[in-house]
């Protein structure tokens, strides 16, 4: 019994070892055909990087200011008997924006110019008999400063009427009425406002260490999203003689054409200031960057080296760049790129460093400096 349990032991020992010796063949089997696999090549989209010439910018966040401005106010109190504009209507020069009653002015105006015109003829009465020594000097003279008295007095009542007729002082666009028929206006009630809006100005700051970059007549662009992609440019005509000692930036002021109205004052826009120089940079598609927290990088197209199976092919280098600035669907590489490499276009986030690639740019998308959306 004792030697049948020996028997049985050993040849499950055997089994066991056969198994054993089985499995771990076809593990290594494996292993090496795992070594020997080499996946399939990945498609991918490349493009040269180029040289360009880049225009050289400084950017900065302005306001929009009207070049002249003002809110209408009433300079005397008076009734409002006629309103002739309109809310958000254009006016020219002189028009007429409100007239307040002045009936009391008006019947004071025809009794001063009634006694005016009584004292113009005492006066050239006077000045008759003067030569004839029938009148003394001084009655002269008393008959004269009548005269001029009168004549003022008339003035006065026209200034007076004249103020409680208020007219635009600029052409311009109105901005909504404050003020209604009847109402009872004292001097300095807000009426409407009055802004010239072509052209107009846009204020904005520059740092200190950029301030000998700029100049008078530099070209600049604005832009904001009630602009669309096309920006407004217009040119430098102030820049101010002392720098803010509080954020050591400069303030330039820049004038800007406005036809359409789309600027308006007060509004947000973003400032490009077009220096002089251009800056010749190494350009490749934004798209060709794979980010990292550790350094950002691309993928270089080279032939194969080693030729493994007798295949032939390309293969990507991972390559670690230095970027500059971007504009629109390019990237500025200050280093680790030459002119004239292959890179990877799109989906740079599916490769890795010695994978085959196949290029097919049939699939490439148009890479553009200033794209415009085709829907916005």
């Amino acid at each position: 019994m004792a030697k049948r349990m020996i028997v049985t032991v050993l040849g499950l020992l055997v089994l066991i070892g056969l198994l054993g010796g089985i499995k771990g063949l076809q593990i290594r089997k494996m292993i090496a055909q795992g070594a020997q696999f080499v996946p399939p090549p990945e498609t991918v989209t490349t493009t040269a990087a180029v040289s360009a010439q880049w225009e050289s910018l400084l950017t900065a966040v302005g306001s929009l200011e009207a070049v002249q401005g003002i809110m209408v106010t009433a300079e005397m109190t008076g009734k409002v008997v006629q309103i002739p504009f309109e809310a958000g209507a254009k006016v020219k020069a002189g028009d007429l924006l409100v007239q307040q009653d002045t009936a009391s002015e008006s019947a004071q105006l025809r009794a001063a110019e009634a006694a005016a015109a009584l004292a113009k003829i005492n006066f050239e009465r006077m000045a008759q008999l003067l030569p004839e020594r029938v009148v003394s000097r001084s009655d002269y003279d008393n008959t004269d400063a009548q005269l001029k008295q009168a004549l003022a007095q008339v003035d006065t009542i026209r200034a007076t009427i004249e103020k409680k007729t208020i007219r635009a002082p600029f052409a311009g666009r109105l901005g909504i009425r404050l003020i209604n028929l009847g109402q009872n206006l004292n001097a300095g009630d807000p009426i409407v406002t009055l802004q010239t809006l072509d052209p107009i100005y846009v204020n904005f700051q520059l740092p200190q260490q950029q301030l000998a970059l700029v100049n008078k007549g530099f070209t600049i662009r604005v832009h904001n999203n009630t602009l669309g992609e096309t920006p407004v440019e217009g040119r430098i005509t102030a820049i101010s003689p002392e720098v803010d000692s509080a954020t050591r930036n400069v303030h330039l002021q820049a004038t800007l054409s406005n036809q359409d109205e789309r600027l308006r004052p007060g509004m947000f826009v973003n400032v490009t200031v077009v220096l002089p120089v251009e800056e010749k940079v190494l350009a490749i598609p934004a798209t060709s960057i794979l980010y990292a927290p550790y350094s950002n990088s691309v993928f270089i197209v080279e032939p194969r080296k080693d030729n493994p199976q007798g295949r032939a092919g390309q293969v990507v280098r991972q390559q670690f760049v230095e970027l500059g600035e971007k504009r629109g669907d390019f990237v500025a590489v200050r280093s680790g790129l030459k002119e004239g490499e292959q890179v990877v276009s799109t989906g740079v986030f599916k490769l890795r460093n010695g994978q085959s690639v196949v290029i097919d740019n049939t699939l490439a998308p148009p890479f553009k400096l200033a794209p415009e959306p085709t829907e916005s």
